[in-house]
């Protein structure tokens, strides 16, 4: 949980603050059900606010009739409704550009979760407030509690209606919340009054929706839905000041589970008291450095305790800290729980005087928090099964190496021994103290410090060679040194402990960024999905499966640590029970747990995008319980960027899609101007043909319709590259030649201009295809009769230099403009550079460059450097030119 305890402002508090610099603020009234006064109500708030001198216009109310909610409107100024065209009917819907062009102070927007009328710029009502409060402008709303997102299913439950329109609760989190109620006796009375529906439907909705029943309990879904929400805004704005205390808006409880058996009967008792209390609950496991020496038995205590809790409806967290008194108190600070649930199990007095009761502790340290305590059931806990971790009592590695230190400084001491006093002597001994409790723990510390002393007294206190002192102030030589022995000893072991939770939880951090940093860069969803069950099967050593929604499919395998894994029909529904219901099922829970997979519903939002199988290799558990918090933050990242990929492509679609309308806008633009001008040429003609008229009329309809016969040669030819369906033939051609033919073919778009045609014999064969080449040459030859000025003379010259060949049409015309000489290639772009009207359709030169980049050449649109004009060149490179062609008189 991502707050800070210390007294320090929460980061991430601080930046959700920082957002909304700049956006409107938003205030929802919330109902219970229809006819509560939900819109009476924000009228009346607005009226109060213009009178107080704020600029407040009605963007769109829905009166329904209702004699006082129709008066309240008539004192403000109201924004015309924009009239939508939608199977021969108009609708009328808010105009949001009205809006946005007026920029009022404050604008009041009735019901929330209303479906705009296709065709507008967003389907849903709370889209187009989001851009309101984006534009800077206060909103006023109102929505019903079963408009909720989150709420939905439950409502339906009960009401058996199920409502289609919902808004997500990140709208009503980010707003301020102010309920409208009333008793459901008065709200029925209103009913029959007629004052929410007409008499025939009212008498229906009594009989169904509106009963006593389903009015009480949507009253409570309500006042408990704002509760929530001025809670949360409450909790960011006091861990952005950084403020202490638990700010108790509403409960908030937290169960401290452990090793021991009855962990799973303390998250029962916190689940039943989070359901009385109907508040949030979360199950915390303090790791501490005694954590290491856990069992199996005692680790797969803990993962039990933690997965019920997860299936209960509960949050889950791990906290590394020293000890369980100081994780439990860190955690209920940042938390600002109100409540815990502690297990108090039996001890010895000697147990309890040697390490205190935990119990005790946090109950004396925490006066703020309400604390139930719940006695454990006595079970023995020794005799786990399964493999042990390292003995708490050290190792004999440790006391054989801290023997030998000991014996080492005792060595060096006596051959300084006549260079040095009693009191250096025992100092010396203070390093073996130290390195046996920095390596070895506190155990192996304490011995070293009685060795220490031992040996201090053996060689170096008289009577040497005994144990006895005969000095009193030698043993108080001894007694010290042995006390700063064991305070240093205890002291070092802390250290080490914390030092080893701090590697822990950097190697953690560490571990997420690594994952994080393989798979952020990834655009391909196949490739991103196949890296997840890699690097989790690397990290986690354990078997990795990956599936998601297909149509026309439940779930399919999108990827696996190892492609050979096949799932049978138990371990198929447990993936489909988790994917239906967002919760794990499988290996380990409580659902489906025959099957040998555990599967997690990868979550993003309020969508499931498809769940991740974990198992293990040796047929154990999928995953050890120290490891289920990283495996849930690998799990949390995979789903964000599956998410990032899925709007990417999302983002890909209706970019095509815009492109595409916007084609098909130009193109009807285009086809209309440009096939009605040849076509009434023609019409005019063939009608002059009956009276028998010149025989100029013949020459015209065949200009016309070659004009006509070009321009649907560019559609089709369009359409080629826009479906990629171009066929390449390539062959060694004659450069000289293809423009020769080209010039030839153009001679009617070239009709008054002269032609000069500068491509040496000379120049090398290049590769490509002939029939494209030969409609680019038609292409830049036509753009250039129409562009140059008439009378001009346009030139097509072939040069070979540095190893590229290039062929370019110059024409003598208005030229380019300055810096959008790239843009001259763009489908549906004409640049016009001077004021004389040119016609076509602005895909000539976008075919060349498709055509172009087809051959692998590349195009270039610049203005004559000798000059007035434009000039546009075919590039042919290096890897197109035939090297055996003669290349003598290189230009």
């Amino acid at each position: 949980m991502p707050v800070s305890g210390n007294g320090r402002p929460d980061p991430d508090a601080l930046l959700r603050v920082a957002a909304q610099e700049g956006r409107g603020r938003l205030k929802i009234f919330l109902g219970a059900a229809p006819g509560v006064g939900k819109t009476y109500e924000m009228l009346s708030e607005g009226a109060a606010r213009r009178r107080d001198g704020v600029d407040v216009v009605v963007g769109i109310v829905e009166t329904h009739g209702r004699v006082e909610t129709d008066a309240l409107t008539r004192n403000h100024e109201i924004i015309a409704r924009r009239a939508v065209p939608y199977e021969g009917r108009t609708l009328r819907e808010m105009d949001l550009d009205a809006i946005l062009a007026r920029a009022p102070r404050l604008v009041l927007v009735d019901e929330l979760a209303h479906t705009n009328a296709p065709g507008s710029r967003h389907p849903k009502r709370y889209q187009d407030v989001e851009e309101l409060l984006a534009a800077g402008i206060d909103v006023y709303s109102t929505i019903n509690i079963q408009h909720v997102e989150s709420l939905n299913d439950v409502v339906a439950s009960f009401t058996r209606v199920r409502v289609r329109e919902t808004v997500p609760d990140s709208i009503l989190e980010a707003a301020e919340i102010e309920v409208v109620d009333i008793p459901p006796d008065e709200l029925i009375e209103r009913l029959k009054a007629g004052k929410v529906y007409l008499p025939q439907e009212a008498t229906r909705a009594l009989g169904h929706f509106f009963s006593r029943s389903n009015l009480s309990a949507l009253r409570e879904l309500a006042l408990r839905r704002a509760a929530q929400a001025v809670d949360a805004r409450m909790l960011d704005d006091v861990r952005a000041l950084g403020l202490g205390g638990t700010w108790a808006g509403s409960d908030r409880i937290v169960v401290a589970i452990n090793e021991l058996p009855g962990a799973d009967g303390l998250v029962r008792a916190a689940k039943r008291v989070a359901d009385s209390l109907r508040a949030p609950w979360t199950a915390l496991f303090v790791e501490t450095p005694r954590a290491a020496h856990f069992t199996d038995e005692q680790h797969a205590r803990v993962a039990a305790a933690m997965t019920l809790a997860t299936q209960l409806g509960g949050a889950v967290a791990t906290v590394p800290a020293a000890n369980v008194v100081e994780g439990i108190q860190t955690f209920l600070r940042d938390a600002r729980a109100t409540q815990l649930v502690l297990g108090k199990s039996r001890r010895s007095r000697w147990f309890e005087l040697r390490h205190g009761s935990v119990v005790d502790q946090v109950i004396r340290n925490t006066p703020d928090v309400t604390v139930h305590v719940l006695p454990v059931p006595p079970g023995s806990d020794a005799g786990g099964r399964g493999r042990r971790r390292p003995a708490r009592w050290g190792t004999p590695l440790g006391y054989t190496a801290t023997t030998a230190m000991v014996a080492a400084v005792t060595g060096a001491a006596s051959a300084l021994f006549h260079v040095l006093d009693l009191g250096n002597v025992a100092l010396l001994y203070l390093l073996p103290v130290m390195a046996a409790a920095s390596f070895f723990g506190l155990r192996t510390g304490l011995y070293a410090g009685i060795a220490s002393s031992l040996a201090y007294n053996f060689v170096f206190l008289p009577p040497v060679g005994t144990l006895s002192i005969s000095n009193p102030e030698n043993l108080i030589s001894v007694i010290v040194l042995l006390g700063i022995a064991f305070a240093t000893s205890h002291l070092m072991s802390r250290v080490r402990a914390q030092a080893d939770l701090a590697a822990a939880s950097a190697r953690t951090n560490a571990t997420l960024a690594g994952f994080l940093r393989q798979i952020a860069g990834v655009n391909d969803a196949e490739t991103a999905a196949q890296m997840i069950c890699d690097d989790i099967r690397r990290l986690l050593g354990v078997q990795v499966i990956l599936l998601g929604p297909v149509p026309g499919a439940t779930l399919e395998i999108l990827a696996a640590s190892d492609p050979a894994y096949r799932l049978g029909t138990m371990d198929d529904a447990a993936a489909g029970w988790a994917f239906e219901t967002g919760s794990a099922a499988g290996k380990g829970s409580a659902t489906l747990a025959a099957s040998e997979w555990l599967f997690q519903p990868l979550k993003a939002g309020d969508r499931i995008l498809g769940v991740l199988g974990v198992a293990s290799e040796t047929g154990a558990d999928p995953v050890r319980p120290d490891q289920l918090p990283l495996l849930s933050s690998l799990i949390d990242q995979s789903a964000l960027v599956l998410e990032r990929l899925r709007l990417q492509a999302e983002m890909r679609d209706v970019d095509a899609v815009r492109t595409r309308d916007r084609l098909r806008a130009a193109l009807l633009s285009s086809v209309s101007h440009d096939l009605r001008t040849p076509l009434t040429a023609v019409i005019a003609a063939a009608a002059q043909l009956h009276h028998g008229t010149t025989p100029d009329l013949i020459a015209t309809i065949e200009s016309e319709a070659a004009r006509l016969h070009r321009f649907v040669t560019n559609l089709l030819d369009m359409a080629r590259v826009e479906a990629g369906a171009i066929r390449l033939n390539i062959e060694a051609t004659d450069l000289s030649d293809a423009v020769t033919g080209a010039a030839h073919d153009a001679r009617r778009a070239l009709e008054g201009h002269g032609v000069r045609l500068d491509v040496p014999p000379d120049l090398p064969l290049v590769r490509v295809d002939p029939q494209l080449l030969h409609h680019c040459l038609l292409n830049l030859l036509d753009n250039a009769g129409r562009y140059g000025d008439p009378g001009t003379e346009i030139v097509v010259e072939g040069r070979n230099r540095f190893g590229e060949v290039r062929l370019a049409v110059l024409d003598l015309g208005p030229g380019l403009p300055a810096g959008r000489e790239s843009q001259v290639f763009e489908t549906f772009t004409r640049l016009e550079g001077s004021d004389r009207a040119v016609g076509g359709t602005g895909l000539g030169l976008a075919i060349v460059k498709a055509f172009a980049e087809a051959m692998n050449m590349t195009v270039e649109a610049t203005n004559r450097a000798d000059g007035i004009g434009a000039s546009f060149a075919l590039i042919f490179p290096p890897a197109l030119i035939v090297r055996d062609t003669p290349t003598e008189g290189l230009s």
